[in-house]
């Protein structure tokens, strides 16, 4: 697996196939393999350079417990020092979920390295906290919840990010998570970065309609995935891959 440095960290990579670059990102308590475990890398590397990466604090990457190297500007960075360490000037950057979160900071950060960007259920307008409210309400917890652990119980029900869970650095976990738990407000300037984007999300996650509102704000593109929970249009790659794969093939 290949190794790329960013900030003094080391970022593991994986890549595939042949063609534009296409660098998949995953979501919190996931790494680069679980999208070649639900079904997208396979497809994706028949027409596409498919470079699925492991993020910092996941996986093969190196795991800070400074919350500030999980920073949006921060994984932005290391996304571009795995395209430096590639030699590619310019990619199409997919994420879910946190993988989302990371992608729309490309689009705002470095426009000039993105061909095209994916967003797969995030609230780029209130970020996690939107969801944390929904399912703090639906369980009747009290506001001051430990998320973290809530999230991470969540997580542990799927065998695929248990064993991520396991592998990890507790410490790592928490400093990704009080990171990206506070990102929010990203709509403001996506409509002006000139990057063509795709947004979706399932129509039972809580992300759907502040993700729909943005995406019809900006221009983006948008579909939904029918009655998917969270999980739901991450797991449903069947139904997801013919609107990315049009989207991809749009000139």
């Amino acid at each position: 697996m290949p190794i790329a440095r960013s900030n003094g960290f080391k970022i593991f990579y994986e890549v595939s196939g042949e063609g534009p670059v296409l660098v998949l990102h995953p979501g919190m308590f996931q790494t680069g393999a679980n999208w070649s475990d639900t079904g997208y890398t396979a497809t994706l590397a028949t027409d596409h350079t498919v470079v699925t990466l492991d993020p910092l604090g996941l996986g093969a990457s190196d795991g800070p417990h400074d919350s500030a190297a999980y920073a949006l500007e921060r994984r932005v960075e290391y996304v571009t020092a795995v395209l430096d360490d590639l030699g590619a000037d310019r990619a199409t950057v997919w994420g879910y979920s946190m993988g989302a979160l990371t992608a729309l900071g490309a689009a705002l950060y470095v426009p000039e390295r993105c061909t095209r960007v994916i967003a797969g259920s995030w609230d780029p307008v209130d970020g996690f906290t939107s969801a944390l409210e929904h399912t703090l309400r639906q369980l009747g917890l009290p506001a001051d919840t430990d998320a973290f652990h809530l999230l991470r119980q969540g997580a542990y029900a799927d065998p695929a990010q248990a064993a991520v869970i396991d592998a990890a650095d507790p410490a790592a976990l928490r400093a990704n998570y009080e990171a990206f738990c506070h990102d929010r407000g990203l709509d403001a300037g996506l409509a002006s970065t000139g990057v063509p984007m795709l947004m979706y999300c399932g129509t039972a996650d809580p992300w759907h309609e502040p993700m729909r509102g943005v995406a019809l704000r900006t221009g983006a593109a948008f579909f939904s995935v029918p009655d998917a929970d969270h999980r739901g249009g991450w797991v449903r790659s069947a139904e997801v891959m013919p609107h990315v794969l049009r989207f991809l093939a749009a000139k």
